[in-house]
Order: C-alpha cells, then structure tokens, then sequence
C-alpha cells in the first residue's frame, strides 16, 4: 500500500495573507511543515501543492516536491484531487499547510484505518476531538460531527449537534480536525460529485462524501492540532519552537 502526503497551500488567505511565507523561527510556515511531514517517516512521498510559484519556489528551494495547481479551487481536497491524478498512491492523505507541528502518532492512526479494512468499506478518514467546554461547542468556527455506534460520521454542522433537548443526557460532542485521508478513488472522485444544499450552506467539503454516500471513519485522537490562521498563532507558535 503506497502511502501519500500531500500538502495543499494557498497564497493568499483572509484573515492572515502570505501566512505560509511568513517566518517561523528562521524557517517559513510551509516548510516546516512540509518537514514535519518527512519527519513522521510514514509516506512514500510528500508534496506541496500549489497555487504560487512563490510557495513553489520556497518549496524547491528546500528540496522539496511541489505540484504547481493549473485550475481554480474552492477547497483543499479539490486542489489535491487534480495533484492526484499525476500521481500513484493507494492511500492520500491531505496534511494541513498551515499545521507546522504535525505529528507521527495521528497520522498513523487514519493509515491503519485502512490497512485494518479488509473489505474495503472506508473510503475516508479523518480526525476528531472530543470537546466539553460549552462555549467550545456553542462556537460555529468549531465543526461538530456526529458519530454513529462504530464511529463513522453521520453529519458535520457548524452548529450545536446533536441538539441538547433533554439535558440530562451526558451528550458527547466531537470537533473535526480536518486532517482527510483518501483511497484514491474517493479523492479523485470529490471534484466530480455535486455539491448539493447541505454543503453549500454549512462550507464543510466533509459533507459532500456523506451525501454521496461514502463511508467516513473518524478517529478520536488526543493530540491537538496547532494551526496557524492568524498572526497571534504565529507568535504562539515561535514562543512553543523557543521553548522546546
């Protein structure tokens, strides 16, 4: 089973532009990254997908494998899909750009997904938390997904779900990280699937393999994910690489 990582990064963003360019503790966004990546030493290769020839030429320099995208894209798994298709891997899983503390362990977790489904029944996996603090779930910034008894997604909402009538029903609630993992096939296929109400309301892509009828396993992991969306996370991020 080949294994990829594959890294979507877009130039600009809305609320932090050029954040993956920025410095990180003498080391861009991207390239630590795309490093991080590497280090888990669980893919068979890794690349950077682009939009930028800036971010391509960051990424080169570096040693690094870059796909420079040739069309427009509404979302990261559309970006990795056309990158996919110039590619061979059984297995893709789509690494956040701006997540430059990656870990091993999580990854792993969404690989054996696969390698434990003899049937072949999983075509996506990806991550979730279990989260308690109300004003974490009350947050729609917070994707909620709710899980069915062998822990595959039901539905993802930006909103309360499930919905608290009776409160005295200890409830858990999960947040998606958003860290997919791909048969190929799946990945190659989302461009191709309509988007229909759901997705086009809340702007989660997860949906579209749900209504498509697509099996998602979510595993529960412990580990929090650190991106970067904005320039506070940024100075977070350098005081946690000076204390390391």
């Amino acid at each position: 089973m080949k294994v990829i990582a594959m890294i979507p990064a877009r130039l600009q963003a809305s609320r932090f532009p050029k954040k993956l360019l920025k410095d990180l503790c003498g080391t861009t966004v991207i390239t630590r990254t795309y490093q991080a990546a590497i280090n888990t030493g669980l893919f068979d290769e890794v690349y950077v997908v682009t939009d930028s020839q800036e971010i391509k030429t960051e990424i080169e320099s570096n040693n690094g494998k870059v796909i420079l995208s040739i069309q427009k894209h509404e979302c990261g798994s559309d970006r990795i899909a056309e990158a996919a298709d110039m590619v061979l891997g059984d297995i893709i899983i789509n690494v956040q750009g701006d997540e430059p503390f990656t870990k091993k362990e999580p990854l792993l977790d969404l690989i054996n997904v696969f390698k434990n489904d003899i049937h072949g029944e999983i075509a996506v996996a990806s991550l979730v938390h279990s989260i308690t603090n109300w004003e974490d779930i009350e947050n729609p910034n917070n994707v909620k997904v709710v899980l069915d008894n062998n822990h595959c997604a039901m539905y993802f909402s930006r909103a309360i779900v499930p919905y608290p009538r009776d409160k005295t029903i200890d409830t858990n609630y999960y947040k998606h990280i958003g860290i997919y993992a791909f048969r190929r096939y799946a990945l190659l296929n989302f461009p191709k699937m309509k988007m229909f109400q759901n997705e086009a309301t809340e702007k989660l892509e997860g949906i579209r393999f749900l209504e498509h009828g697509m099996k998602m396993k979510m595993v529960e992991t412990p580990f929090k994910v650190i991106g970067i969306d904005t320039p506070d996370d940024l100075e977070k991020a350098k005081k946690i690489l000076q204390n390391e």
